[in-house]
């Protein structure tokens, strides 16, 4: 991958879950998370692709409850709970905070407002912020075509952007359903 030295901003076009496009404003990343069933979302790479190329799948459970991921490549689905661990000390009911370890080997945890002006923030075990998901600012105009929010991942981290959206997406899931 070619470095500029820039982060991808990601626009997430919705704000939702799913039928959301995050494009780099600079064209180099392009994603669209579609819903094929009311609890299972695919990941596609859509940059230079006619036909989407599907990265990740998210499938739920019952009522909403963590279900399995399976990434592109892999050899069988992982259950959410074993990707996506959250810390010993938080018991049931959740935390804003998971952690994961990546196709690089690396753990990385999400956490829920733990920085200004970001939602969610993504960390590597030295603390560096390697991705951030914003919500539009207060008092900001609508824009068409963008719900204002924001996915931004560091550069150096770009190969690994399927797998920091698709953790992202399972964490605000887990939050929206209070779980």
């Amino acid at each position: 991958m070619t470095r500029y030295g820039m982060p991808y901003i990601l626009e997430d076009t919705t704000g939702r879950l799913a039928d959301a496009d995050f494009a780099d404003i600079h064209d180099r990343l392009h994603f669209s998370v579609r819903s094929t069933t009311r609890d299972t979302y695919v990941v596609y790479n859509r940059l230079g692709h006619v036909v989407p190329l599907p990265l990740v799948v998210l499938a739920f459970g019952a009522d909403g409850a963590p279900g399995t991921v399976s990434f592109a490549g892999a050899a069988a689905p992982l259950p959410m709970a074993r990707y996506l661990l959250a810390p010993p000390h938080a018991g049931s009911g959740g935390s804003g905070v998971r952690s994961f370890v990546a196709a690089d080997g690396q753990t990385y945890q999400w956490a829920h407002r733990v920085q200004p002006n970001q939602e969610w923030t993504c960390t590597n075990a030295n603390g560096y912020v390697i991705a951030s998901y914003s919500l539009k600012a207060a008092g900001e105009p609508e824009y068409r075509g963008s719900s204002g929010c924001i996915l931004e991942i560091a550069e150096q981290f770009g190969a690994l952007a399927p797998e920091i959206l698709a953790s992202l997406l399972i964490m605000r899931h887990i939050a929206m359903q209070e779980l």
